[in-house]
């Protein structure tokens, strides 16, 4: 495994905390964002400003238009931008208190660490990146570690979505790949608002492409897209740990463990982001 997928597989528990703990949903839910998918697009388009629909879209990739369209910019009207910026850091540092080893030297060295790597990420071209990365610094070593976490997880996922586009594949044409390689259409319909017919149509595209077969089960071809959108993502998302040393690379490695082991505890596996368990790092 490459050094950069085994820091996203312990930094994206520790990020994502803030979409699956109770402390995150009760939080937004304070600020006026009732409901799991107005609590999502507030807090992670937040860093943007009261965007619209259409760039969240984009920038999101995966979501089927209709279903971010109801939520913006209906959510700007019940939390500005920057109460869901704080409801969004104050719910992630109360549910990585309550998961986390309590061990706060060991907090504040990993968020040093992270934080000298994600300001080391080169946000060109990476809208999310960028606009978490110029937030301002907050204060304590657990919203310092899942914020520096939140950059490098944003500045990851639009190489992502770089690749993607690279690789000729819409979102939903993505998603419907993935569900041919390990499945997982029961959960990744739903929960980004494709239709069966949307899905459909997705399949029979990546089929006339000779991505997948007649029976929707994914090609040679099909399956060294995916591997080639993988390694991609992977290289692009290399340059902020050229930041740290080899021995500082193996000593966050080190620090992350039990820390993502504990983000864990809320974070559903499987899930729709492809995060396997830490444990597997």
């Amino acid at each position: 495994m490459s050094v950069v997928r085994r820091f996203w597989q312990l930094y994206e528990p520790l990020h994502a905390v803030t979409y699956f703990a109770p402390q995150a949903r009760e939080a937004f839910e304070s600020a006026g964002l009732r409901g799991f998918w107005r609590g999502y697009f507030a807090g992670r388009a937040a860093p943007l400003g009261a965007v619209r629909a259409a760039p969240v879209t984009a920038l999101f990739y995966g979501f089927a238009p209709g279903m971010v369209a109801r939520a913006l910019p209906d959510v700007w009207h019940r939390a500005a931008p920057e109460q869901a910026l704080a409801a969004r850091l104050d719910g992630a540092v109360a549910a990585l208190r309550a998961v986390l080893p309590p061990d706060p030297a060991a907090w504040a060295e990993a968020a040093g660490l992270l934080e000298r790597a994600a300001a080391a990420a080169v946000t060109d071209g990476r809208a999310l990146g960028a606009a978490n990365a110029a937030l301002p610094r907050p204060e304590g070593e657990l919203a310092r570690m899942w914020q520096a976490a939140t950059v490098l997880r944003e500045h990851r996922g639009d190489g992502h979505i770089a690749a993607l586009v690279g690789a000729g594949l819409s979102g939903l044409q993505a998603l419907a790949l993935r569900d041919a390689l390990y499945g997982g259409r029961d959960q990744l319909q739903p929960n980004r608002g494709w239709t069966d017919a949307e899905w459909d149509t997705a399949v029979v595209a990546l089929a006339e492409r000779g991505l997948l077969d007649a029976e929707g089960r994914p090609t040679a071809s099909g399956e060294e897209t995916h591997r080639s959108v993988e390694s991609r993502t992977d290289v692009l998302a290399e340059h902020p740990w050229t930041a740290l040393s080899a021995v500082e690379r193996d000593r966050l490695a080190e620090l992350l463990v039990p820390l993502a082991r504990g983000a864990a505890a809320v974070v559903p596996y499987p899930n729709a982001m492809g995060l396997p368990h830490p444990d597997g790092a």
